[in-house]
């Protein structure tokens, strides 16, 4: 049996899209009756929805033996999971944004940026040789530069929206995101035929 921890919230729906034209029960997935647990019809998989980083301390802790979870909560997360295919879906970027008149990458001097990332942000401007103070917002952080509690912010956008509506522009489009499947290195090596069977099975629908 291989036991599949799933992130809830936005990408739960379109990881049981995957999954039911996979061949699978993913529609159980979406069900009203929130059981930590969901048994796929067939037997052999069961599913456990979690909030995104428990998704990779129940795979890197071998309670779970792969994981589906955004790229943002890898990035931010490091582990010793295997990365094994992306699934194109949920897919949206992590950006660097501020007031139009901040211009970032020309002031001098230091830094504050507000970000709900302060792992992956803090490597970012490391890798840019940038004196930065990271500070950790975990509500809207759009406001942050609006109130001036920051020069600027590295948040996910999707389509722009949010950041338009608040007059905020963005500077840098850091990297793409999206939802990923993440397998423990030891469950790998002792489920390799189930776990490449599923995921061969789910390969036509997501072109992984």
């Amino acid at each position: 049996m291989i036991h599949i921890a799933i992130t809830k919230g936005r990408l739960e729906k379109e990881i049981a899209n995957i999954l039911t034209e996979g061949g699978y029960t993913g529609d159980r997935l979406l069900s009203k009756d929130r059981s930590l647990i969901i048994h796929d019809g067939n037997e052999e998989i069961t599913y456990y929805p979690a909030k995104s980083k428990d998704v990779i301390t129940y795979v890197e802790y071998g309670a779970c033996d792969m994981g589906f979870v955004g790229k943002d909560t890898i990035l931010e997360n490091p582990s010793e999971c295997y990365e094994l295919a992306d699934l194109k879906v949920g897919i949206c970027s992590f950006v660097l944004a501020s007031l139009p008149e901040k211009e970032i990458f020309n002031k001098t001097g230091h830094l504050r940026i507000g970000t709900k990332y302060p792992y992956f942000s803090k490597k970012y401007f490391e890798e840019k040789g940038m004196d930065v103070e990271i500070i950790k917002i975990d509500g809207s952080v759009e406001l942050s530069p609006i109130l001036g509690l920051c020069d600027g912010i590295v948040d996910i956008a999707q389509t722009g929206r949010t950041l338009k509506e608040n007059g905020l522009v963005v500077f840098d489009k850091i990297c793409e995101l999206s939802a990923r499947v993440i397998v423990n290195k030891a469950a790998f090596r002792f489920k390799n035929r189930e776990i490449r069977e599923f995921l061969n099975n789910i390969k036509a629908v997501s072109e992984v």
